[in-house]
């Protein structure tokens, strides 16, 4: 039997746990740049408010009907999430972490009662870190996605679902939109529904030579996974990240080349960041910039190129070097630019170095980043040592009006506590 721990409304219980007050209140939880809704409470959700809806739309309303509104505290979030995961591999010592807040666990074959022991797990990231789980237990990983949906739904379930019986799995199936079914995407859904397939158990009971007919392997795996047959191995759900993208909308247009140069700055921080955590290396860059699309009175633009990297880097300094070559090609003078990012198109899982690398300046310049994250993580800060040209960074050129503290990674930011 596989377990999939789910985290209930994960960025809004993660503002909650230092936030009590916020239990039973409407909570959004906006994206980058304060741009629109990208978590609900359900008490908000109640209200009508749903994830993309574009926050000056909601505004009002948000605020008449009692809504908290917060920016997205992505550091905070991470740290919990880092947490959540502590506290499984506690648990247990076969957990495959699936997002940042989703695993997949494999309990112990003496652990009883595997419901018991699933309201046990979820009652412990309760009290340990204060988050609230969903657990879903079944034979493959589908139907345990199938079955965390209604222990998160059902508070009869104490917050763990189990399915371990094919009555169990017809019963669950029926009661689910195949357009819920994990793998199952918005285009296929659509040809699905023209063929009379609606719920997860009409596509289970489909002919082996029919599903052949209307899906590819992943689709295949799919309704094997619905009929009780484990065969999404761990490969298959890691994510394989084939390309990096560090983006923002700006909180007001950038005219000047120097603007941009500060905001790419940043992005080749956060990406090259992201390439040294997971030990990967570039390959190439694009860069791209746009203008306001919803200032329909103003001359629109949009353009993108990619730059090859000499060698196959983490280096930030490399990064940003190829991200502005291809930034001075597409920049346009006299426009205003909302939106602008890079994206590491191509990714090495090793360095790639050429005939006429220079690996010794590779290695040198890779031990150097690594000891500048080393710096920033145990000061807290994860620019407290950065490139000159990024300023104050992407902070100052966003927008964050509803930001909560880092209460669990900045000393400056810990509750205070006031006796009387």
């Amino acid at each position: 039997m596989v377990a999939l721990a789910d985290c209930n409304n994960f960025f809004v219980s993660c503002e909650r746990v230092f936030r009590p007050e916020l239990a039973n209140k409407p909570v959004i939880v906006l994206s980058n740049n304060d741009g629109c809704a990208v978590a609900l409470s359900n008490e908000a959700k109640a209200l009508g408010f749903k994830r993309g809806d574009p926050y000056f739309k909601i505004k009002e309303r948000a605020e008449a009907g009692g809504a908290v509104v917060f920016s997205g505290n992505h550091r905070l979030y991470g740290d919990m999430s880092a947490r959540v995961m502590t506290t499984l591999r506690a648990l247990s010592s076969d957990i495959e972490v699936y997002s940042v807040d989703e695993a997949f666990i494999y309990f112990p074959e003496n652990i009883g009662d595997i419901a018991d022991y699933a309201r046990y797990v979820v009652a412990k990231i309760r009290r340990d870190t204060g988050i609230p789980v969903s657990i879903g237990v079944a034979p493959t990983k589908t139907l345990a996605k199938i079955a965390s949906h209604f222990a998160k739904k059902y508070p009869g379930y104490g917050g763990a679902c189990l399915i371990d019986t094919p009555e169990k799995a017809a019963k669950a199936m029926s009661m689910t939109d195949v357009g819920s079914v994990w793998g199952i995407g918005r285009r296929l859904v659509k040809r699905l529904r023209i063929c009379g397939i609606n719920t997860a158990l009409d596509l289970a009971q489909l002919p082996q030579n029919r599903i052949e007919q209307l899906f590819n392997i992943t689709g295949v795996r799919t309704w094997r996974e619905l009929n009780g047959e484990p065969c999404i191995s761990q490969e298959l759900t890691s994510p394989q990240r084939k390309t990096i993208t560090s983006s923002r909308s700006f909180a007001k247009e950038l005219y000047s080349i120097e603007e941009l140069h500060q905001a790419f700055a940043g992005f080749a921080s956060i990406a090259a960041r992201k390439l040294r955590e997971h030990r990967e290396y570039a390959l190439e860059v694009e860069a791209f910039i746009a203008t306001n699309r919803f200032k329909e009175l103003t001359p629109q633009y949009f353009n993108a190129t990619r730059e090859k990297l000499p060698d196959s880097t983490d280096s930030t300094s490399a990064i940003l070097k190829a991200a502005l070559v291809a930034l001075q090609k597409i920049y346009r003078p006299g426009l205003g630019f909302k939106r602008a990012g890079i994206t590491i198109t191509r990714i090495a899982h090793s360095p790639q170095p050429n005939i006429f690398s220079d690996t010794a300046k590779m290695e040198k310049m890779s031990r150097l980043m690594h000891t500048v994250d080393s710096i920033n993580y145990n000061l807290g800060a994860q620019n407290s040592v950065k490139i000159a040209s990024m300023g104050d960074g992407l902070t100052e050129l966003t927008r964050k009006e509803h930001s909560s503290r880092l209460f669990s990674t900045r000393l400056a930011d810990i509750i205070e506590v006031h006796a009387k």
